[in-house]
């Protein structure tokens, strides 16, 4: 007997009020289904999300959206192997810069706009994972100054600002729900760098002082979207969707509540308003996305290809439960929440064996996730004295996995290669890359323990 997904809300009045860039499964799991569920409730009518598109493979979502009405199918896979599946209604449109530059510039420049959200991967934001500081010499961030049509994404954010200023729109908020330490500080700096560089009007110093960025912690895993899922969907909900989404049953979203044009209720389904999210924020990062890291290269070089068939591998385990013992360590008090029952409930989610999240999704972009999941704690632990060793030992995991012939997708992977090719003649080199290690190439006991694992994984 086929099982019934939840239909799409009542959208009777729904109009625009949110521009996302970067529509991809996190977002439709997250932040757009939490406004669905106000959308259920009866209300957030004038809070209906447009996605963005910047890059030139978005084009592909645009499609898919378009021709299911914006809507798709959202299934929560639990451990115990139950599954509920629900019609997704809270995007109303899709424009893609590419195809239709200008109409983005002016979707952001409309008054109708109040939040501009982001999921744009940590490596999007382009700034020094040891200084903080916005790249301005990358050659598409050049290319973006004096452009009629930027193509990066604080390029595209900062001309719909500036579009808005000159025509007495007030600003929208920048809401970044990326997985970085700060993520709106990271946005601010990065947003006004770009402003100073490409303007001279004092557009910059307007951005600082008018536009909010709040900061937030976003939570829930969900894997990539392939020929399995969507089999899962047609079979078990009898819905043809040619790109769903796959997820866990938890979901967690807290965020500063600084949104001085209005946002939706979100606290009304489950999301968690509070003065300072850092504390939050440093807890998941280092916790989960940091155990994340501690799996993913070691359980590829194991053999395994899913996270829950590596937390079946004691060595998998033994590393991520000493990696959360020295990050653990780094964290203030959370308030609401007991570190050893969080880390324990990571544990069982990692576990699920529904989900099917693949090591590789993880080790996807590591020079930009092993530096803020990772190795920010290790520099934190080498200030006050203390040792790394797991720390140390997942950089070697990631090194050795790469030196064995591994290729993972990274934006750096020129980078990566050379630091590969050094580390083959002498493995403590491959900590010779500031931008990720820091004063950390200069412990000598996080040096060692690198160089001791390094050498374990390369037999």
């Amino acid at each position: 007997m086929t099982a019934h997904a939840s239909p799409v809300p009542d959208r009777t009045g729904l109009t625009p009020g949110i521009a996302h860039i970067g529509v991809g499964n996190f977002h439709r799991s997250h932040q757009a289904m939490y406004l669905d569920r106000l959308l259920r409730q009866g209300g957030a009518r004038e809070w209906g999300i447009v996605g963005v598109g910047l890059l030139p493979g978005d084009a592909r979502m645009a499609e898919v959206l378009r021709a299911q009405d914006f809507t798709y199918t959202l299934v929560e896979l639990a451990g115990d192997g139950s599954r509920t599946a629900t019609s997704i209604g809270s995007i109303v449109d899709v424009v893609h810069a590419p195809t239709d530059p200008e109409a983005v510039l002016e979707l952001l420049a409309s008054p109708r706009i109040r939040i501009v959200s982001l999921t744009i991967t940590e490596g999007g934001y382009n700034t020094s994972d040891v200084t903080g500081e916005f790249d301005t010499t990358d050659a598409a961030v050049r290319a973006d100054v004096g452009a009629d049509h930027p193509r990066t994404v604080f390029g595209v954010i900062a001309a719909g600002l500036h579009r808005r200023r000159r025509r007495g729109v007030p600003p929208f908020t920048v809401a970044s729900c990326d997985n970085i330490l700060g993520n709106g500080d990271t946005a601010r700096r990065a947003l006004v760098a770009f402003a100073r560089l490409a303007y001279d009007d004092g557009f910059a110093d307007w951005i600082d002082a008018e536009v909010a960025f709040p900061n937030s912690m976003v939570d829930r895993i969900t894997p990539v979207t392939g020929d399995t899922e969507r089999a899962l969907v047609r079979e078990t909900f009898g819905i043809d969707d040619a790109w769903p989404v796959v997820c866990e049953p938890f979901a967690q979203w807290v965020f500063e509540d600084r949104f001085p044009l209005g946002r939706p209720e979100w606290e009304l389904v489950g999301a968690q308003p509070v003065d300072d999210v850092a504390p939050y924020e440093l807890m998941k990062l280092r916790l989960l996305n940091g155990s994340h890291q501690a799996m993913a290269y070691l359980g590829l070089l194991r053999g395994h290809t899913y996270v829950h068939e590596a937390m079946g591998d004691p060595a998998v385990t033994d590393l991520i439960d000493r990696w959360m013992d020295e990050a653990a360590a780094t964290l203030p008090p959370v308030a609401g929440v007991d570190i050893p029952a969080y880390r324990a409930q990571l544990r069982e989610r990692f576990a699920n064996p529904y989900i099917r999240d693949t090591l590789e999704r993880l080790a996807t972009d590591a020079s930009d996730r092993i530096p803020k999941f990772v190795l920010g704690a290790a520099r934190e632990r080498a200030h006050s004295g203390l040792p790394s060793p797991a720390a140390a030992t997942i950089a070697a995991t990631w090194a050795a996995l790469l030196a064995s012939g591994r290729q993972l997708p990274d934006r750096q992977a020129e980078r990566i290669s050379a630091a590969v090719a050094d580390a083959a003649t002498a493995p403590e080199r491959f900590l010779d890359q500031p931008d990720w290690f820091g004063e950390l190439a200069d412990e000598p006991e996080f040096v060692a323990a690198f160089v001791r694992a390094y050498r374990e994984c390369r037999g």
